[in-house]
């Protein structure tokens, strides 16, 4: 390992996350816009969507023990060929049996795939780089996940219309493909733990360990996983399910495929993220952990600007543009809140159980958004024309989140310090 710099392997895995990554957004993107395309009915995309995403809650506890038992290299290769493989059998299947229920059974796996395989990038970056770079190191992968985000719907809206589903997918199929044999060539610092005691007893006592960790030794890890929860229930579930709603069956375009249009507004979600991870990197250690309440006001103040277009007589494409530059700001402080909380999480955490420590926080933090998709699936299908009340809602909720967040800050006493920064005295 480099000690002033990023080494080889920390490089191997970014250029990996940025192929597999952006296989994942176009995967991500084009298999649920599909399936609202043909069906009309928000309800069962909600729906969909959210049973889809259950896997992910149970997967990922299961993720983090794996990642701290298994060399991570090797999890990232398997799980990145079995994505292809899965993706490929989507195609052949796909002009066979029900398509709805191909699609619901498709996300299903490819979220239980993500479940397992990001705690152990997660996890690696503690050995892969120096604690002095672990935020830039953070910020690096969550550029990339931005700006995969970003080529992802929008070439994936692009070859939709154009091609349709299936040549999207087989893009995202090569992009898996391809990242499994670069992964191949990444070195992980691993040691094996041995242990006499079966399976399930592992896994058992590993996941008791990490909730002892989380619940007692570290009470505030927890705290501020529970916020993550809360703003993914109020904003990020809105924005998946509301947006291509928006964009789909309420806007109307002169010229221009709505689905394109989606896909251009993703694009610019993932742009803010950029934007985002890139001052993560070069603010680095300066932005206060105690601040961090200040950028999930600020996600709930943008909900009201876009509220209130949507509520004005303003043109569809005036309304388009005002939910881009919201979109785009709310990613800016959503990857920058990101950033600084995962690095929280990663100091305060011995290296023998951070990657369960993280699978804890990924299944905590997203366990509301489920819940939120199916219920703004139904909210966006029984409340068409208040749309804007929807948007305004989740504002006002999401300030009630930022101020007890402040309050946790004050309580560890760090808030009122004014000193402490994610990358001082936070072991």
């Amino acid at each position: 390992m480099k000690k002033n710099g990023f080494s080889r392997d920390f490089m191997l895995v970014v250029l990996g996350q940025i192929i597999s990554l952006f296989g994942n957004a176009v995967v991500r993107f084009a298999l649920p816009l599909h399936l609202l395309n043909i069906s009309g009915s928000p309800t069962l995309y909600g729906m969909v969507s959210a049973l889809a995403f259950l896997p992910l809650l149970i997967m990922s506890p299961l993720g983090g023990v794996i990642a701290d038992r298994v060399n991570k290299r090797n999890i990232m290769v398997v799980l990145d060929f079995s994505t292809a493989g899965i993706i490929l059998l989507f195609l052949l299947l796909s002009r066979q049996v029900n398509i709805v229920a191909l699609i619901l059974v498709a996300l299903i796996l490819l979220y239980s795939i993500y479940g397992l395989y990001q705690p152990s990038v997660q996890a690696s970056m503690p050995f892969l780089v120096p604690e002095e770079k672990l935020v830039q190191a953070n910020a690096i992968i969550n550029t990339v996940f931005s700006l995969a985000g970003l080529l992802g719907p929008v070439l994936g809206g692009i070859f939709y219309s154009m091609k349709g589903i299936h040549v999207v997918l087989a893009i995202s199929m090569v992009c898996f493909f391809l990242s499994a044999v670069m992964e191949i060539f990444i070195r992980i610092p691993f040691t094996k733990r041995e242990t006499d005691m079966g399976a399930f007893r592992i896994i058992f006592g590993d996941l008791k360990e990490s909730v002892y960790f989380i619940a007692k030794s570290q009470k505030v890890i927890g705290k501020v996983t529970v916020i993550v929860a809360f703003v993914n229930l109020f904003i990020s579930a809105l924005l998946i399910i509301g947006l291509p709603v928006l964009c789909t069956q309420v806007f109307k375009f002169h010229r221009a495929d709505p689905n394109q249009m989606y896909g251009y507004l993703s694009g610019i979600m993932a742009f803010g993220g950029i934007a985002g991870g890139i001052a993560a990197g070069i603010l680095g250690g300066r932005i206060k952990i105690g601040d961090t309440w200040k950028l999930i006001l600020g996600l709930a103040l943008l909900m009201f600007p876009m509220g209130g277009i949507l509520y004005s007589s303003v043109p569809d494409m005036g309304k388009y543009l005002v939910l881009a530059a919201g979109t785009f700001l709310i990613m800016l402080c959503a990857t920058l809140f990101t950033v600084q909380t995962m690095s929280f999480v990663q100091m305060k955490t011995p290296g023998h159980l951070i990657g369960k420590v993280i699978s804890w926080v990924i299944a905590i933090a997203t366990c509301s958004q489920p819940l939120g998709q199916a219920l703004y699936g139904v909210v966006f299908e029984q409340a068409r024309g208040m749309e804007w009340a929807i948007f305004m809602t989740a504002g006002i909720a999401s300030i009630f989140v930022s101020l007890y967040l402040r309050r946790i800050w004050i309580a560890e006493g760090i808030l009122d310090s004014g000193t402490e920064t994610v990358s001082g005295a936070y072991k």
